[in-house]
């Protein structure tokens, strides 16, 4: 019972959280189903929460950092690691995923009487289950952190709270660099946990096109992203919200370019004799 008091006063004192989890549960559900998508976050939650146990103790994978337990009784704690922010690499894992897939998923050839708005993708299971997607999706998911630690340090200044802190503070605004690479860490072991099950779980039945479900997967990668940007800004930390910002404005354009730009058209010449 006191277990589920703790939970509901974890919900209510960061409900932020919870908004992006219920985001990724509808988005994943609709992509993947549920049998997959619960094996997606039991499993990016679970290895999330092993590095973190792992990393305050030994400094394996981030790093040495502390949880300094302010909001201890305040919302719930697994041994130190506070609930909210181990179930978070769950969601930005999944939504770093989908980005991922719709910069390299193989483009389905539309005839130019039925030529959608935006290119359909095709979810082809060797593709969204190679290295080249594991890779990329694990930089993308430390590429999104490079906004979110930052400001989360800082969250004495806002309703965050100080809950955690850097014995060696990093360059990276105060982050160290081994933080980044111990997101990477996380991606790459959960998706190649992650990947081998989705292999042998029974085959999907998906749409001629993906791209509307993926692009709920990627609303949640960049709303988690605006968010973070605008608490920066709002605590006056405007260099580096631009830093943020124009970090990621590059795959932005690039997602903007290969969902809704130009399409090579196949025409034939006539040929005279």
């Amino acid at each position: 019972m006191d277990l589920i008091i703790l939970l509901y006063k974890t919900i209510l004192f960061r409900p932020y959280v919870f908004v992006f989890l219920a985001a990724f549960l509808f988005a994943a559900i609709t992509l993947i189903g549920w049998p997959r998508t619960w094996r997606f976050w039991l499993i990016s939650w679970a290895t999330a929460f092993v590095c973190e146990f792992s990393s305050t103790r030994t400094g394996i994978p981030f790093g040495w950092y502390h949880y300094n337990g302010s909001t201890v009784g305040q919302e719930l704690y697994f041994f130190n690691v506070p609930f909210m922010d181990s179930i978070s690499f769950s969601f930005l894992l999944y939504a770093a995923y989908c980005v991922a897939l719709c910069l390299l998923l193989p483009i389905e050839q539309s005839s130019p009487s039925t030529r959608p708005l935006l290119k359909p993708l095709r979810f082809d299971l060797a593709a969204r289950t190679n290295w080249p997607v594991l890779l990329f999706t694990a930089f993308l998911f430390a590429f999104i952190d490079m906004v979110i630690d930052p400001v989360a340090l800082r969250g004495d200044r806002w309703f965050l709270g100080k809950i955690y802190y850097y014995p060696d503070p990093g360059l990276h605004f105060g982050v160290p660099f081994a933080n980044y690479v111990g997101w990477a860490v996380v991606g790459l072991i959960s998706l190649a946990i992650y990947f081998p099950l989705e292999r042998r779980l029974p085959a999907l039945s998906p749409p001629p096109s993906v791209t509307p479900q993926l692009l709920l997967g990627v609303g949640l990668y960049y709303g988690v992203l605006a968010f973070n940007l605008s608490v920066t800004f709002w605590i006056d930390e405007s260099f580096m919200g631009m830093s943020g910002l124009l970090m990621h404005l590059p795959v932005i354009t690039l997602l903007i370019v290969r969902l809704a730009g130009p399409r090579r058209v196949s025409s034939s010449r006539p040929h005279y004799s």
